[in-house]
């Protein structure tokens, strides 16, 4: 996807096009920002930049900008160039140190075909610390044909070695008409679906889409499931039961990856219900992300309308980073409900 095909972060989209136009883009660069904004694009988008075959110059707004469909253009899109290599975490939840250095081997050669060979380490944050060190001398000194591109969400986790080295861009929130105009171009999602979807997402198109799939609904019933036996409960027993429903798997044996997002997105979900109670039950008129749920959240907002809805929303805050710290979704889930 060309930048002027990406939505929102018009600045940094701007610096980058004029750097990639004067061939003074930094060899390494670190993309930051929350999940779901875009800067797994904004790097592919660098990608075809680099190695277009057809770029345009002043053109949609930008110095310079690849054309989107020439067959180079083409083929980094569908992730088959050959002078574009992705490293993501594999099924460990983690990037080892023989990636790294398979993918260091490639940038000492020439580009097969393109005029950059590009790198783009996705999810940098899971590099692992002897990863991450494999990796200074060629973010210090990368060959004069090749470009690395570090993605993240999460800068902090990486080594302060590792930062130094890359000058780093952030990507903020999208703005809900974008996250809207987003969803709008899938099959199968409607305004209404958009909009609410949008306003839950806080400014994460990845998160919305999410919101609009078809498993929207089986996260929103395990979120209101939790708070509905959580209000019921007499006792720490009863908590623990309300938490094993709301526990992502189920008992299946999934990766714990999997169930530790899925868990991810119930947390996601239950602070947006909560959200919306508190704006129920203080009368105020602000568009609520769940709205078909009216009857719903009026009986709820009985239980949670009053001091206890800020703790309950500071509870789930705390879950998530629970979650991000990879603690067991089964812990999180007793925990969440016993502090509800």
């Amino acid at each position: 996807m060309p930048f002027h095909e990406i939505v929102g972060h018009r600045t940094v989209l701007s610096r980058i096009s004029q750097a990639v136009g004067r061939d003074s883009l930094p060899p390494s660069l670190l993309l930051t920002g929350p999940g779901g904004v875009g800067k797994r694009l904004l790097a592919g988008a660098i990608a075809q930049a680099l190695n277009c075959g057809a770029p345009r110059r002043d053109a949609s707004g930008f110095a310079f900008d690849a054309c989107g469909s020439c067959s180079a253009c083409r083929r980094i899109a569908g992730g088959i160039y050959p002078d574009v290599v992705v490293v993501a975490p594999g099924d460990g939840g983690s990037i080892t140190v023989d990636q790294v250095r398979v993918a260091i081997e490639q940038v000492g050669y020439r580009p097969f075909e393109g005029r950059r060979r590009v790198i783009v380490v996705d999810d940098a944050d899971l590099l692992l610390p002897a990863a991450q060190n494999a990796l200074l001398k060629t973010l210090e000194e990368p060959p004069p044909s090749s470009q690395l591109v570090l993605v993240t969400a999460r800068p902090d986790m990486l080594l302060d070695t590792v930062r130094s080295r890359c000058p780093r861009l952030r990507l903020g929130h999208l703005g809900s008409d974008e996250v809207v105009g987003i969803l709008l171009r899938r099959p199968g999602i409607d305004e209404r679906a958009a909009r609410s979807a949008a306003a839950a997402a806080g400014g994460s198109a990845g998160r919305a889409l999410q919101l609009a799939s078809s498993g929207r609904e089986g996260i929103r019933e395990a979120a209101i499931g939790l708070l509905r036996s959580v209000s019921a409960a007499r006792d720490a027993r009863a908590r623990l039961a309300g938490a094993r429903d709301f526990a992502a798997g189920g008992g299946s044996k999934r990766a714990p990856a999997a169930d530790r997002q899925e868990l991810r997105e119930r947390l996601r979900m239950l602070a947006s219900l909560l959200r919306d109670v508190a704006a129920v039950a203080a009368g105020a008129a602000v568009p609520l992300a769940n709205a078909d749920l009216d009857a719903a959240l009026r009986d709820l907002a009985g239980v949670w309308g009053g001091a206890r809805g800020p703790r309950a929303f500071a509870a789930v805050d705390e879950a998530l980073d629970a979650v991000e710290r990879n603690v067991s979704p089964k812990v999180v889930a007793d925990w969440i409900a016993c502090r509800l």
